[in-house]
């Protein structure tokens, strides 16, 4: 009979193995959220104390790790209903060579207890890591890097200049090492010609004495390529292999077969020539690749060149120049004709235009007046004008751009996932073919020929082409794309949006302008129109939906003084309702009178007749009794057609959704083309619309500009807010347009298309170099400075092909 052992005393955890971790908790209000919380963590196997603190917002636990991990905890938090806080950091990630270097440190990252998720990018260099604070911390991740072997420094402020002056730093410095490289490889290039002529017959006349040919050649190797020597030494030591390795066994190999001969004396054909030039020739290959990739990031160099230097600011009624760093919210600053707007504000004094052409890609101007908002880094064209700053800093509009396109330049898209998993056992599979292919060529031809083909397989190998092949592409497509206005927020989504079938369009304030005005006012009863009008406004003017806002501005342009209200409360996607001199207002749709048995029978001829045309009827009742109808027409988008037009001839569904009755959207749809139309759909009902199309087998792309939009946005394969709208839509949304054009959304899937067709091209070229050139090295058809050269240039190749992409431009 067996003992069931739950029922035996259980022997206590070596307390000395416990780990313990404190984890900020969000989303608690109250001791009983803190108590839950507690309990639901200390009954996780391995938990062996959990202490949550309400005034701290903090979670102190110790743990058996051997038993259970900080994500598991992490996990029961939220499934208890809560979050916890996580922090995001970039490293500069430094002696990275090849796509092996960076599949390496992003494993070693991901180890990391308490790392939920870390990215490395060859292209930018950069490592992006998201972690729990209180279970590792920037110095833990920095020593991790270091202990693979490569080096790391925490993104400053200052980055754009850290990263230049880098960059510049090691052009330089490979720009050195070529020319010395190149100098002392002459003599070997004249002496290879030499044997071509003799083998000829044509007569050789120059050879090197093989000791010169040693001095020279060892300069070349342990000088020009010295950095490969340190590259592969750290690799090795970090548990991985990468480009320097294949590299540093490829040269080495000619190198010292080259130096015993010599030293033996056996009259062998010496193969310093090989080892030098092509060593020369990566050192060519990787400069021109510092080159080009520094051209990807162009767009970023742009955005941030459009700053201005310095502010012209009122202090103690005094105007003087500051630089940009010193400026304050709140504070008054001047702005004359023909200068750059220093920060974000609102205009206080003053009339002008503005070229937001930097944000938005649209060249025309923009007027201003006092009360509107104006952005940093934009200029203004016709009049002087003085604002106060609203946001200085990192805060501003420009910053969060930057900040926007350097993540999303930063992020990877779903295609490079085959790149990668290649990338990390290239290396060992390369260096496998070229043993195999050294012990079978010298099995069946003999020693030389076995050792050139060896040489051959190790240098033509290249996974830079497949590290670079995605990375650049995504650089120079979200480059582009927030150079004219499209925000994108990540690789994923860029990859995506080529994929969007169905595009799903919001009605006011995407399709329209969102700025409707007020056509008609029909009265039920003993009240005048501007009566209707001033109770109407009154009611309406704590709401923020653009029907109410238009009704507040036509009071206001007629000088109607409003009342007092009081008891507002706002009904989505019914209207709502409001107390004003003891009297109960209802401003809404039909559903609203319906649901508080206002009889309307007296308004449907009219309120259809309305609809017809194009208008949103909005009914007003008083004490439950019908009192006018009152008729809003929302003008439609210039573009807004021709951007249907353009989708249509994509092959794109597109579909327009709105909260408005059937004959006012029709009427609407049919003005722009749109075939498809999803009416009278409640807010929270948008999203799960969204879902029931992807459930169709749609991909979806979902555009919107309003608070009531952001789910579906969130719902939807590709989220695109209009930069107009707010800031909860723009959150929400995957990509953003930074101005209310249609067209923008053609923009973003060609771009996307454009951006794919790259990476295709990229990822071919990648695989088939390696493919064809490894095979045709390993039974001996390749000669060892041919695969140096074709090795140097294949990641060039490939990085020069994406920058074809910067030509892209938006179809209006």
């Amino acid at each position: 009979m067996e003992t069931d052992n739950r029922s035996l005393a259980q022997p206590k955890p070596n307390t000395n193995d416990n780990e313990s971790v404190s984890l900020n908790i969000t989303g608690m209000t109250c001791a009983a959220c803190a108590t839950r919380i507690e309990k639901n963590i200390s009954k996780v196997q391995g938990v062996q104390k959990a202490n949550v603190n309400l005034a701290t917002e903090k979670a102190a636990v110790t743990y058996n790790p051997s038993q259970v991990s900080i994500e598991e905890i992490i996990e029961k938090v939220n499934k208890t209903g809560y979050g916890v806080e996580q922090e995001k950091v970039n490293l500069n990630i430094i002696g990275m060579t090849c796509a092996a270097c960076a599949t390496r440190i992003e494993k070693v990252l991901n180890k990391v207890d308490g790392v939920k998720n870390a990215n490395v990018n060859l292209a930018t260099e950069k490592a992006s890591v998201e972690y729990i604070p209180g279970s590792t911390n920037v110095d833990q991740l920095v020593n991790m890097v270091r202990k693979a072997g490569y080096d790391a420094k925490l993104v400053s402020e200052n980055e754009g200049d850290y990263e230049q002056s880098t960059r510049e730093k090691a052009y330089r410095k490979q720009k050195i090492k070529f020319i010395v490289g190149a100098i002392l490889s002459i003599p070997f290039l004249v002496m290879m010609i030499s044997d071509f002529m003799m083998e000829y017959g044509n007569g050789g006349f120059f050879h090197l004495n093989p000791w010169i040919q040693f001095l020279l050649a060892t300069v070349v190797q342990f000088y020009v390529g010295g950095h490969y020597y340190r590259d592969a030494y750290n690799s090795v030591r970090g548990g991985s292999a990468n480009m320097a390795v294949l590299v540093v066994l490829g040269t080495s190999a000619a190198y010292l077969y080259s130096l015993v001969v010599t030293i033996m004396g056996t009259g062998q054909y010496l193969y310093f020539e090989a080892a030098a030039i092509v060593m020369t020739l990566i050192v060519l290959g990787k400069l021109l690749e510092i080159r080009a990739k520094g051209q990807t990031s162009e767009a970023i160099k742009k955005l941030m060149g459009l700053q201005a230097k310095t502010a012209r600011v009122i202090r103690n009624g005094v105007e003087i120049d500051i630089p940009l760093e010193d400026v304050q919210t709140g504070e008054l600053i001047i702005v004359r004709v023909g200068e750059k707007i220093p920060v974000d504000g609102i205009i206080i004094e003053g009339n002008t235009t503005v070229d937001e052409s930097m944000l938005t890609g649209e060249s025309m101007p923009v007027g201003k007046k006092a009360g509107d908002n104006v952005i940093g880094a934009t200029m203004n064209k016709h009049g002087s004008f003085k604002f106060q700053a609203t946001k200085v800093g990192k805060d501003t509009a420009l910053s969060q751009i930057v900040k926007l396109v350097e993540e999303a330049q930063g992020s990877k898209a779903p295609i490079q996932q085959v790149a990668d998993k290649i990338s990390a056992v290239f290396v060992p599979i390369v260096i496998v073919i070229a043993l195999a292919t050294f012990g079978i060529t010298f099995a069946l031809v003999g020693f030389t020929p076995a050792l050139v083909s060896t040489i051959a397989v190790l240098v033509i190998a290249c996974p830079c082409a497949l590290g670079l092949a995605t990375p650049t592409a995504v650089m120079v497509g979200t480059g582009k794309g927030a150079e004219n206005g499209l925000l994108i927020k990540g690789a994923e989504h860029l990859q995506n949006s080529q994929r969007v079938t169905t595009v799903v369009l919001d009605k006011t304030g995407t399709i329209t302008k969102g700025e409707p005005d007020v056509t008609d006012i029909v009265p039920y009863g003993n009240l005048s129109k501007d009566e209707i009008l001033q109770i109407a406004a009154t009611a309406e003017k704590g709401s923020e939906h653009p029907l109410g806002e238009a009704i507040v501005n036509s009071a206001t342009e007629k000088g109607i003084d409003l009342l007092k209200a009081n008891n507002f409360n706002a009904i989505p996607g019914h209207g709502i309702e409001v107390s004003i001199n003891k009297q109960k207002i209802l401003i809404g749709n039909k559903k609203l009178m319906a649901q508080n048995n206002v009889n309307i029978n007296a308004s449907i001829d009219t309120m259809e007749k309305f609809e017809g045309e194009g208008k949103t009827a909005m009914l007003m009742a008083i004490d439950d009794s019908l009192a006018a109808i009152i008729a809003v027409a929302d003008t439609v988008k210039e573009t807004s057609s021709d951007a249907i037009k353009a989708l249509k001839k994509l092959g794109i569904e597109v579909i327009m959704i709105t909260g408005d009755n059937r004959l006012t959207a029709e009427a609407i749809a049919n003005q722009v083309g749109v075939d498809r139309v999803l009416a009278e759909v409640l807010p929270e009902d948008k999203s799960a619309e969204v879902e029931k199309l992807k459930k169709e087998g749609k991909v979806v792309a979902m555009v919107g500009d309003g608070i009531n939009d952001a789910p579906a946005l969130a719902a939807a394969d590709v989220g695109i807010a209009i930069g107009t709208g707010t800031d909860v839509a723009m959150e929400a949304a995957d990509i953003t347009l930074m101005r209310g054009d249609l067209m923008g959304i053609v923009d973003i899937i060609l771009l996307s298309k454009s951006t794919m067709r790259k990476i295709r091209q990229n990822l071919f070229w990648a695989f088939a170099y390696n493919i064809i050139l490894i095979p045709v090295a390993a039974i001996g058809l390749l000669n060892p400075i041919l695969a140096g050269g074709a090795m140097a240039f294949s990641s060039v190749s490939v990085v020069g092909n994406t920058l074809f992409l910067r030509k892209w431009r938006p179809i209006r």
